[in-house]
């Protein structure tokens, strides 16, 4: 049986495969076929456990695939935690929740203000659990998890899959934080490195342009002295 997690993200899902990962009848991994195309992308292993919020955004075929011969978890987290961890990760070089904005509601990232980026946060974070509710509706095996409450849920969702392995090591896995968003001082301080980096990109650009321009000069002067003297 394959167990699927579907979740907003920042909400516990890195924490909880790394938990599984003590599970001897399944593999476990997160994200693992996030790049594949077609068939691939969710061409998953038998008796394997994957975390994968981008899985919310298939759903469709996840259902034709695997329908109620899998077991689904919806992994939550409560709303403004979700949402001021996902505001603080405008500025990654990857992050759904910028895809989202600029994407699916047509928002440039550079022309929005703070309370924009945490407002498409917050519609974010209300479309991807309304999307898994909806697909979690008709199916029957199924159980909800949340981070408030892991190391119980877990004790659960353990019993529930027939998990074997060292349960032990697991749950202390479960009281770690793994991929915990970081302060909002540290994404201050992130911002102005980026920033400053670009500047330092933008002026290293010009540097080369004004460069080129100058040896094509001296390249078509050398041409005329040399050859239409």
């Amino acid at each position: 049986m394959n167990v699927f997690i579907l979740n907003t993200g920042r909400c516990g899902s890195t924490t909880i495969i790394k938990a599984c990962q003590h599970i001897t009848n399944y593999t476990a991994k997160h994200e693992s076929r996030s790049s594949m195309l077609a068939d691939e992308r969710l061409n998953y292993p038998s008796n394997h456990i994957e975390a994968d919020n981008r899985l919310t955004w298939f759903l469709g075929q996840l259902d034709q695939k695997y329908g109620n011969n899998a077991f689904y978890i919806h992994l939550q987290r409560e709303r403004t935690g979700t949402v001021t961890s996902y505001a603080r990760r405008w500025d990654s070089n990857v992050t759904i929740v910028r895809g989202f904005g600029e994407s699916i509601l047509i928002r440039r990232a550079h022309q929005l203000s703070d309370i924009e980026k945490l407002q498409i946060s917050c519609d974010y974070y209300d479309a991807a659990n309304a999307n898994i509710a909806l697909f979690l509706k008709d199916k029957t095996q199924k159980m909800e998890m949340h981070l408030e409450t892991l190391e119980t849920d877990f004790a659960i969702f353990w019993k529930k899959i027939s998990a074997q392995g060292d349960f032990e090591t697991a749950l202390s896995d479960i009281k770690q934080k793994y991929n915990a968003s970081e302060q909002p001082e540290s994404h201050a301080a992130q911002r102005q490195a980026v920033t400053k980096r670009k500047g330092i990109i933008g002026k290293w650009n010009n540097f080369k342009l004004k460069l080129a321009y100058k040896i094509g000069v001296n390249v078509v002067n050398y041409y005329f002295k040399t050859y239409l003297k």
